[in-house]
């Protein structure tokens, strides 16, 4: 089963999926490892590995390797740009960034990227991926202009566009770091009006955080700055489990 079709059936079983991101420019792989070996026992479904600076080839593929090989989870490459790819992760996210007003982030590294995508053979994931307030460091490399957290209308264009587009998941993120996670309130308006897994990432650290952005209609959520920077097995678990629903 593709990680695609294992996104699609879990949404299809109404299964909400958690997904820690562990940044390899933030520590050294076997820091990497003592996260996702954490994240794995606590009840995450799969890694995801990437960050805004600092990514290369070398770098993801390492934490790749070794993830893979100390856990035996999914692991999906959340790409920084066409100047690192990975050969050694089990999927990527082929994501446009709807709200940039870089047409490089939107399409013109997408199409750069592609060939190079075919020829390694890892499965692309088309996303379109929307930055919400306060956006953070993410917001300000990748230009954003960002949809204000009042702005329920402009989430739902977005989302909308991106299905009909024809992209598989649309993600929403407030940036790494974020003291604030998407509105609840947006979460539910644009998981009433699409078809395709909503992600949400952002701002997430609490177990009455992740279950509140679940119930309003999260598919996956994503944790990365709470894994990263806890190391209580207990405290995480918690997180995790509330996330899933489990």
């Amino acid at each position: 089963m593709s990680i695609e079709q294992y996104i699609y059936e879990s949404k299809k079983m109404k299964k909400t999926l958690h997904m820690a991101l562990i940044d390899p420019e933030k520590q050294s792989v076997e820091d990497a490892v003592k996260i996702a070996l954490r994240c794995k026992n606590a009840g995450t479904d799969a890694i995801m590995i990437g960050g805004s600076t600092g990514i290369t080839t070398k770098n993801i593929d390492m934490t790749a390797t070794a993830v893979k090989r100390a856990t035996s989870l999914p692991t999906i490459y959340f790409p920084a740009g066409p100047h690192a790819l990975s050969t050694q992760c089990d999927a990527m996210y082929y994501m446009s960034i709807l709200n940039s007003r870089d047409l490089n982030m939107v399409v013109r590294a997408q199409a750069f990227a592609a060939p190079y995508v075919k020829k390694i053979g890892i499965e692309p994931i088309s996303m379109g991926y929307v930055i919400v307030e306060p956006g953070m460091k993410v917001g300000k490399i990748t230009k954003a202009d960002l949809v204000k957290r009042s702005d329920i209308s402009a989430a739902i264009g977005y989302a909308l566009g991106a299905q009909y587009l024809g992209m598989r998941l649309i993600y929403f993120e407030t940036g790494s770091g974020a003291d604030k996670e998407v509105p609840h309130e947006m979460i539910k308006a644009v998981k009433e009006q699409i078809d395709i897994p909503l992600i949400v990432g952002g701002g997430i650290r609490t177990p009455e955080i992740a279950k509140a952005v679940r119930e309003a209609g999260a598919d996956v959520i994503v944790t990365g700055t709470l894994v990263e920077s806890c190391s209580d097995e207990n405290e995480i678990k918690k997180v995790i489990t509330a996330a899933k629903g489990c």
